[in-house]
């Protein structure tokens, strides 16, 4: 099984867990919130275009309204069991592409939206799939930076997120150096450089 898969899994059997009520680092979205968004994102991609683009965003809203009233065990099983065959990411490597920051990032969103949260342990395949999510996304999450900014992990293995002056370092793990990438920040992180370009990228709006 891939890392994808495995933050599928692990994100239901939380899903299970903790109920449909308990608040996200989403958006403010619920459990429920959360979960009827991977299933439209997954099962009806002529809605999903509304997550990025804003004229279909209110037709998304409806039907993911919709989803989100079924029964949150037959929900939380829509999640489980992924997309159908006919969607791309049923392929295996494609998953793995596409869905290890995805559900990765979810996963703690719901881990990390009730206070008392603790970083998971290490782990080397899921921070080696971690780490090349940021790397193939983290140009994008900081596109808008005025100042240049790095990804260092704790190793010293760099990603440069954005090329600019005054460049600021945002140091961690690569799970929290993702989510930070993703514009989360219930993380564990240090920064290093000037005052001034720190202040700057933790500011940032960063994400899609």
């Amino acid at each position: 099984m891939g890392v994808a898969r495995d933050e599928r899994r692990l994100l239901c059997d939380l899903f299970h867990e903790v109920g449909p009520d308990v608040p996200t680092l989403c958006g403010g979205w619920t459990a429920r919130d959360l979960a009827a968004h991977l299933v439209v994102r997954e099962r009806r991609p002529d809605a999903a275009g509304g997550i990025l683009i804003k004229p279909l965003a209110a037709r998304l809203a409806r039907i993911q309204n919709s989803v989100a009233a079924k029964p949150w065990p037959e929900l939380v099983d829509l999640v489980r069991g992924g997309p159908p065959w006919w969607f791309p990411t049923s392929i295996g490597p494609v998953d793995e592409l596409v869905n290890v920051a995805e559900f990765f990032v979810h996963h703690e969103d719901v881990r990390r939206g009730t206070p008392g949260w603790q970083p998971r342990p290490a782990d080397p395949k899921r921070d080696a799939a971690v780490w090349s999510a940021a790397r193939r996304t983290a140009r994008m999450m900081f596109r808008n930076s005025p100042v240049g900014v790095v990804l260092r992990r704790n190793d010293g293995e760099e990603i440069v997120a954005k090329r600019g002056p005054n460049t600021a370092a945002v140091v961690g793990e690569p799970g929290e150096l993702l989510l930070f990438s993703f514009g989360r920040n219930e993380v564990r992180v240090e920064f290093d450089g000037e005052q001034a370009s720190i202040g700057v990228v933790r500011g940032l709006s960063r994400g899609l």
